[in-house]
């Protein structure tokens, strides 16, 4: 078996895994008790999780546009680039999930409010990181 045959069976794995993974996670994400503001549910947790990883993604982005202009440090910028467009669309789709699990609105416990934070913040991190990956292959072909 050639490099190229395994490293797609194992996309096809993962990719199988996490469609087969989604109907569990929105599942998980639906409450059926009224619960208070002050109460740690589940769809609150993952929205939290998404927001940290778009925030996560914004910042490493900011810094990867920063460095590929020559502001810090002097690589490229190229590796920071990377991490914040695959940190936010990750964040986008776990905000995206939270969103479509939620069956009501703010203040209900489903973390809707955290979801659509987490696909702006994503989003932003997506530019970021694609604005620097831009900048750095410029910079690598030596056109600025």
């Amino acid at each position: 078996m050639s490099v190229r045959h395994l490293a797609a069976a194992a996309a096809a794995a993962l990719l199988g895994g996490f469609g087969l993974a989604t109907p569990a996670a929105a599942h998980v994400l639906v409450q059926q008790d009224p619960v208070s503001a002050y109460t740690m549910t589940t769809g609150r947790l993952w929205s939290l999780v998404a927001v940290a990883l778009g925030l996560v993604g914004v910042v490493i982005g900011g810094l990867a546009l920063a460095r590929s202009a020559g502001r810090i440090g002097s690589g490229t910028g190229r590796r920071g680039a990377v991490v914040a467009l695959v940190a936010g669309p990750a964040g986008m789709v776990i905000g995206g999930l939270v969103v479509a699990a939620a069956e009501g609105g703010p203040g209900t416990g489903y973390g809707i409010v955290g979801g659509f934070i987490a696909l702006v913040v994503g989003l932003i991190a997506m530019v970021l990181g694609g604005l620097a990956l831009a900048r750095a292959r410029r910079l690598q072909r030596g056109t600025v």
